[in-house]
């Protein structure tokens, strides 16, 4: 089994960007023959989102996937 790390620089808050970077770090590691790609947590949200929990314009992108 052939892993792949992604380790990555995450924008808090910015749920597209975040989305983009690992949907292209799934096309390499693909490419690259990987069987399973990890990522950090919270990768999607930006890691830490703190006080970004308590504010609906924060979760809002994520309740629409």
């Amino acid at each position: 089994m052939k892993i792949a790390l992604a380790q990555q620089n995450y924008i808090v808050g910015n749920f597209e960007y975040n989305t983009d970077r690992i949907r292209n770090a799934i096309a390499l590691a693909r490419k690259s023959g990987a069987d399973l790609v990890i990522f950090s947590e919270l990768s999607v949200c930006g890691y830490p989102p703190r006080d970004f929990l308590e504010f609906p314009t924060f979760w809002n992108p994520v309740l629409k996937q």
